[in-house]
């Protein structure tokens, strides 16, 4: 347990830097001098490059281990970290994102790989929501903290400063960390080099639970993202009229119902496994009700029951995109582990990468009119949807043809001593 909480702590920590932008979004775009176009594209360059990295960094887990990821991870991370805060131009800022979102790709699926060794597959469901809840935490501190130090003692003092927590965990990870626990070391897998990568990854692929994992990642985990890590506080400061400490509240209160809602998917998904599908699609559902609703509303600003209710909702959609990694989970062996991850990793962030994009196109071409720009939510919602109910049925049937095959094998396995 010990173990896993060091894997933990550092995904925590990479967590905080990737969602620093999101509380220093304004600030940014005076620093910089740059429009909302511009000012997106520090969490599209960020986000492009961690999804990217997916599978690549789930072959490299699986052939190099644990450890040894998550120690390149954490570096490059705090050097992207400490390269931001002391940025002069807007170039050299986007390239320090680049490299914090290279570093931030090696966490996660280290992180849900560490679970693996170190804990039965029955808990798989709760240690992934276990995970997701330290980064939501990670996202806490962002919220509240870093947003204090940076209006309090300034921008190159606050992310320099936050970057001394990556050289903490670095030094936790090579002092401490261990892949797995004694006596259980894995089989060694052959690797031959390219052939091996496209094995892995058309293997993976070739699985429909993985695909149903990506999409179900797709569809549920990017509105609050996209929320919490850029277009959250403009929205609620500009288009909603609230002070900078209210919408602050408010970007907590989605945290805040992360932790909260991630504890209860849990629970339940490790007691129904069935309930994946339906936690899935209702978390959707209830997002694109609430969107529509306080988008729609016939008033120049939503009242504040009503924001209060979009963020609980949006807090729900982090726990149900951890439900994508119980798809791709049970329809691959332990070799491949590592890459189906990324396969199912990459969902979540290539849409939140590319609402991004289209929120902060539409701002500048309608003169920051909201309503239009996060009206592309609904169009990604709805490409992903399709996709989850076209796989749902091909996944269920090789998961309930896996679970037959192993409790077969189980039931044949010669009885040792006797005769």
């Amino acid at each position: 347990m010990a173990v896993w909480g060091i894997g933990v702590s550092v995904y925590f920590v990479a967590v905080i830097f990737r969602t620093s932008l999101g509380v220093a979004g304004l600030d940014a775009a005076d620093r910089f001098q740059v429009n909302a176009s511009a000012l997106s594209t520090f969490s599209i360059l960020q986000l492009l490059v961690y999804a990217g990295m997916q599978i690549p960094v789930g072959l490299l887990v699986d052939r190099l281990g644990t450890k040894r990821v998550l120690t390149i991870g954490t570096v490059l991370f705090t050097a992207g970290q400490l390269g931001f805060a002391f940025s002069p131009s807007y170039g050299m800022a986007l390239a320090s994102r680049a490299l914090l979102g290279c570093g931030d790709a090696m966490t996660f699926i280290s992180v849900l790989r560490l679970g693996t060794r170190w804990f039965p597959a029955r808990r798989g469901p709760l240690v992934a929501q276990f995970a997701g809840l330290a980064g939501m935490a990670g996202n806490l501190v962002s919220t509240l903290l870093l947003a204090r130090l940076l209006h309090g003692i300034g921008w190159t003092a606050a992310f320099a400063g936050s970057a001394v927590a990556g050289v903490v965990v670095l030094v936790l990870l090579v002092l401490f960390l261990k892949d797995h626990p004694e006596g259980h070391e894995p089989e060694p897998f052959p690797h031959h080099g390219a052939a091996y990568v496209r094995r892995q990854i058309a293997a993976s692929w070739r699985e429909p639970g993985t695909r149903l994992g990506l999409w179900v990642h797709f569809t549920t985990q990017f509105p609050a993202m996209v929320f919490l890590l850029l277009w959250g506080l403009p929205f609620l400061v500009q288009a909603q009229g609230l002070s900078r400490a209210t919408a602050g509240e408010l970007l907590t209160l989605v945290v805040l119902s992360n932790m909260a809602v991630g504890l209860v998917y849990g629970q339940i998904v490790a007691r129904h496994h069935g309930a994946r599908l339906p936690l899935a699609l209702g978390t959707v559902g209830a997002t694109a009700l609430v969107w529509a609703v306080t988008l729609g509303y016939p008033a120049e600003h939503a009242p504040t029951w009503l924001l209060v209710v979009l963020c609980t909702v949006l807090g729900a959609c982090g726990p149900a995109s951890m439900l994508g990694f119980d798809f791709a989970r049970p329809a691959n062996p332990p070799e491949r582990q590592g890459t189906a991850s990324g396969i199912t990793n990459m969902g979540g962030f290539t849409a939140s990468m590319t609402t991004l994009f289209a929120v902060g196109v539409l701002l500048d071409a309608t003169g920051d009119d909201y309503t239009i720009a996060f009206s592309s939510v609904f169009v990604l919602q709805a490409v992903g949807v399709s996709q989850i109910l076209r796989l749902r049925k091909r996944a269920a049937r090789r998961e309930r043809e896996r679970l037959v095959a192993s409790r077969v094998e189980t039931v044949h396995v010669p009885a040792q001593g006797v005769g």
